[in-house]
């Protein structure tokens, strides 16, 4: 067995010992009662809400053993969470609930990929991205994997768009760790793990044994479970295992895949992985009616269509009103259309072009609305699948003001789709459902349809729609739940699906895995036949920036505050809950609330717009936190911002200055007089020196011009201010311990003597920043780029956006339009203007945003330096290994594939580039880094450790302050990436 070279945290903290453990060991880690954390993790993507009494974050196997023992002494329920991107309600508890997502999430490829060890904290997107070097990935595929998580996929037996039956989580999986109720664990990746079993659980083992010959002797039994599970199902247990599997040691591992977190708590599992085809078409086959695409489907099912997805014609409308939606959507006329979207996957482009003309002539018999091509190319791919991914989030999004979004999930054999497709839209008109959307894996007969239903008033209508839609699917040999889950939703009709004999086994099975019934109660089984009515949540309206938010939790795995406070969906669900509790004249809630608020919500969240890159629905909730931090500014503050918008350039030169000063000092001294403002004044107002600040600043911005002499003027450069505020990391303390980057000098460029950068030669000289070097690049290339009057005023107005000042924001954009337009226009010839460059990426958002409507270009110095300096330098110098770290707004600029491209340029044959997988926002986001160094130190701690198992020569970035933000947090000195083109070229 060979292991990933790539380092991973400890999977579940387990002990090196098995079975049930030492009596009287530690105790569970504390719960707490707060009235924030238990908002914050009530919420998830379902139409469900459980407020906990109390919420644990356990933190190793150990802690989850204790807390379960604590649970079954004390009689007192207990429900495990993590993703919360679950539709049916599985994720709640009005007791105990433990978030599992922050301290399980170690990931470790064996075999080259072919097998992977996972902890349930993982997301399946961050398991599919340590998997990529292998060309390997897990079976499932559904369309929340970058936010669900392996605790989540391994509970709802997950599938997706290609998984069907063969790649699911119950069919991939080759080992589980788990732990029962009683504490007992269970690993099937021990030789003796049934011996085991019936050691520690002597009465659950004869137990489990007894039911499988008894389920196995009855011929109808067997029918039933055969045909159920012959389609997708995640309805009730997965009473298969009973037939598939002969040792209870195995039943009970499969039982658990699929229970919804009634049966056990798993710690690890092992999944054998799927090979990633090397070649992928894509197309859209558009009909005039969903009549005609569902009797279609069963000729283009045995075409061999690796997927075929379903998209009716409202799908279609609400996609085509997303920000870029796929050309092969956006030129559609719809009416009654709809829409199949495939996908042909193979190893060669011989094997897929034979694929793709096997699937053109089957459209070449089709009545369709519209051309039908296949594409490989991957950003038109990948906009067709982002459309379809996000599209339960979007339709959610676009729902009346007032009604929630109901998602059901169903399947039937796909002769029988067209037949249940036409009877549900009689459902909606009998019931009365406008607009009814219904979308799915069409090539399983797996739909799901969404409905806007104003809860309350309307849980009549819904539990008797609940009623007629039951029979339908069960009358067409359907399952009502093919994936999503039993949950609350499903719970009451999972007899009348099984009959009562398996009805019975799954509540024998319930019984003798946790006989006291602690473990997450109420889903799956339940009494209550209007249990799927009850515990609805309600609607309340808050800031408009925030009202379409649907609590997918697609958001959550980029916020880099998401293991220090709140995520994106939690700081939406926060200012709900304390609309609902005010509503309610709950005041104490209310007030307890807002309290936690100001730390957790608006003073750790970098607003560095990650969440929208997530957001099916492009909500940035940084919106919503400039909003209540400008709605919090005092008159006086407000003023000092806007004093501070009109005079720039004294504010930056002092800023150098004062750093200048503090590098004379022994940084104890700057150290503790910021601390002592800090205690009077307020941690959200002055920022901690920091040891990663450079120990003088930088050079003060000039205007004029840099590059060659008589060259033409190819852009106008605004340097940002950061560089004059913060100098080059040559001029820094550097990280204690740090491995500085090793640049070599010749005395012929950068670091030699003959640059900008002022620096002496040798191996140990620095590159004198960005500035300097892009002002030798530009030389060096043959061109030359102007620097308007009056640039050491300007500022992007970021610091002013971030903090909520409008009115400083505003002055300053409209003195970069005053400067920067003008520069432009003066700089072009023939009246064409000539791009604006700015050479820190933050920096570029906000001159973006102020030159927006203007007519000139903006773009980053990273992406300028791509496209109009790389192919005139030569690589001289190259650099034998860099680790490179993306950011936030190369991110939103789409500039990061400039950023890796320049420094895979730097290292030439047989050098080396790394992008940490686990790569994030640093969240210095400006001085968030310096006010809350606690939130830049959450924000990198997986990317650090990455970093750390793998050093190279270079740490490279695009941004000043993220590059003291990843120095703090790696011990490495990073620089802009510029500054390695410059010590690489000649």
């Amino acid at each position: 067995m060979t292991a990933d070279a790539s380092p991973a945290p400890p999977l579940s903290g387990r002990p090196a010992a098995t079975g049930t453990g030492a009596p009287g060991g530690p105790g569970p880690s504390p719960l707490t009662d707060a009235v924030a954390p238990r908002h914050a993790l009530a919420h998830d993507a379902s139409h469900y809400l459980l407020v906990p009494e109390a919420v644990a974050a356990p933190t190793s196997e150990a802690d989850v053993i204790a807390h379960l023992r604590a649970a079954a002494a004390a009689r007192r329920p207990l429900t495990f969470r993590s993703g919360g991107t679950s539709l049916s309600g599985q994720a709640q508890s009005s007791s105990v609930l433990a978030n599992v997502r922050r301290h399980f999430r170690g990931i470790e490829v064996l075999d080259d990929g072919a097998r992977v060890r996972v902890g349930p904290g993982a997301t399946l997107g961050s398991v599919n991205a340590h998997l990529a070097r292998h060309r390997r990935r897990l079976g499932p595929d559904p369309a929340s994997s970058t936010a669900c998580t392996i605790g989540g996929v391994i509970a709802n037996n997950s599938s997706g768009m290609a998984a069907g039956t063969a790649e699911n989580s119950y069919r991939t999986l080759e080992s589980l760790r788990f732990v029962l109720a009683s504490g007992t664990v269970v690993d099937t990746a021990l030789p003796d793990a049934d011996a085991r079993l019936r050691r520690d659980e002597p009465a659950l083992h004869e137990g489990l044994a007894r039911l499988a010959a008894r389920v196995r002797e009855d011929p109808d039994a067997v029918r039933v479970i055969r045909e159920r599970f012959a389609l997708k199902n995640t309805m009730g247990y997965g009473i298969n295992a009973l037939l598939d599997f002969e040792t209870p040691a195995e039943v009970l591992a499969h039982l658990v895949v699929g229970s919804e977190g009634t049966l056990a708590f798993v710690s690890e599992a092992v999944f054998r992985t799927v090979a990633v085809p090397r070649e992928t078409a894509t197309g859209l086959l558009a009909f005039p009616s969903l009549h005609e695409a569902t009797l279609a489907l069963p000729g283009i099912v045995e075409a061999g269509f690796a997927t075929v997805e379903l998209l009716d014609a409202r799908s279609l409308r609400v996609a085509q009103g997303l920000a870029a939606p796929p050309r092969e959507i956006a030129g559609l006329e719809v009416a009654d259309h709809a829409a199949l979207l495939v996908e042909q996957r193979a190893e060669t482009p011989e094997e897929l072009a034979e694929a793709v003309a096997r699937g053109e002539r089957l459209a070449a018999g089709l009545e369709l609305a519209s051309a039908f091509s296949m594409t490989t190319d991957a950003a038109r791919r990948a906009a067709l699948w982002t459309t379809r991914k996000g599209l339960y989030a979007a339709v959610a999004g676009a729902r009346p003001v007032g009604s929630t979004a109901l998602l059901e999930d169903v399947v039937v054999p796909v002769p029988a789709l067209d037949a249940t497709c036409t009877g549900l839209a009689e459902l909606f008109d009998t019931h009365g459902y406008a607009d009814p959307v219904i979308f799915g894996h069409a090539k399983d007969g797996n739909i799901h349809f969404l409905l806007n239903e104003t809860l309350g008033d309307g849980s009549a209508r819904y539990e008797a729609f609940t009623e007629d839609m039951v029979e339908l699917v069960l009358g067409h040999g359907g399952n009502l739940k093919a994936e999503h889950g039993t949950g609350r939703v499903m719970a009451p009709f999972v007899e009348r699906q099984y009959g009562p004999a398996l009805y019975a086994v799954m509540r024998e099975i319930k019984a003798l895995v946790d006989p006291a019934g602690i473990l997450n109660p109420g889903v799956i089984l339940t009494d209550d036949p209007a249990a799927h009515t009850r515990d609805l949540k309600p609607v309340v309206g808050i800031e408009e920036e925030a009202d379409r938010c649907v609590e997918c939790g697609y958001c959550e795995p980029v916020c880099p505050s998401r293991d220090l406070t709140l995520t994106p969906r939690q700081r939406i669900v926060l200012r709900r809950d304390e609309a609902l509790a005010r509503e309610r004249g709950d005041v104490a809630t209310a007030e307890a609330i807002a309290a936690a608020y100001d730390y957790e919500g608006i003073q750790t969240c970098a607003v560095d717009g990650m969440c929208v890159t997530a957001c099916p629905v492009a909500i940035d909730t940084g919106d919503l936190v400039r909003r209540l931090r400008a709605e919090s500014a005092g008159r006086v503050e407000a003023a000092a911002w806007d004093a501070a918008a009109g005079h720039w350039g004294a504010m930056t030169r002092g800023a150098s200055a004062a750093l200048s000063a503090a590098g004379t000092m022994p940084s104890v001294l700057p150290a503790a007089a910021t601390g002592v403002a800090r205690a009077v004044l307020g941690a959200d107002t002055v920022p901690a020196y920091r040891p990663e600040l450079p120990r003088r600043g930088g050079a003060v911005r000039r205007a004029g011009a840099r590059g060659r002499t008589g060259a033409a003027t190819v852009a106008v450069l605004m340097p940002a201010c950061v560089g004059t505020m913060f100098g080059p990391a040559d001029a820094g303390r550097g990280a204690v311990g740090s491995v500085a980057a090793r640049p070599t000098g010749d005395g012929h460029g950068p670091c030699g003597g003959g640059c900008a950068c002022g620096e002496a030669g040798g191996a140990s000289a620095g590159t004198g920043g960005v500035t300097a070097a892009l002002g030798t690049l530009v030389e060096r290339a043959g061109v030359r780029v102007a620097i308007p009057d009056g640039v050491d005023g300007l500022c992007c107005a970021t610091p002013f956006s971030s903090k909520g000042m409008r009115a400083a924001k505003a002055r300053m954009h409209a003195r970069l339009r005053e400067v920067l337009v003008a520069a432009a226009r003066d700089a072009g010839a023939d009246g064409a203007p000539v791009p604006v460059v700015v050479d820190a990426a933050s920096c570029t958002e906000g001159v973006l945003a102020a030159l927006e409507g203007t007519g000139i270009e903006v773009i980053d110095a990273v992406t300028f330096a791509r496209r109009e300096l790389l192919g005139r330098l030569a690589v001289t110098r190259p650099a034998g290994s860099v680790t490179v770290h993306p950011t936030c707004s190369t991110t939103h600029l789409g500039a990061t594939d400039d950023l890796v491209a320049i420094a895979r340029a730097c290292v030439g044959e047989g050098g080396e580039v790394v992008v940490p997988v686990d790569w994030g926002c640093c969240g210095y986001a400006g001085d968030r880094g310096m006010l809350h160094p606690e939130l830049t130190a959450s924000a990198t701690r997986a990317e650090a450790a990455e970093v750390a198992g793998h050093e190279t020569d270079w740490y490279v970035s695009a941004n000043r302050t993220c590059e003291l933000g990843m120095t703090a947090a790696t011990g490495r000195t990073y620089r802009h990436v510029l500054e390695l083109l410059a010590a690489a070229t000649a």
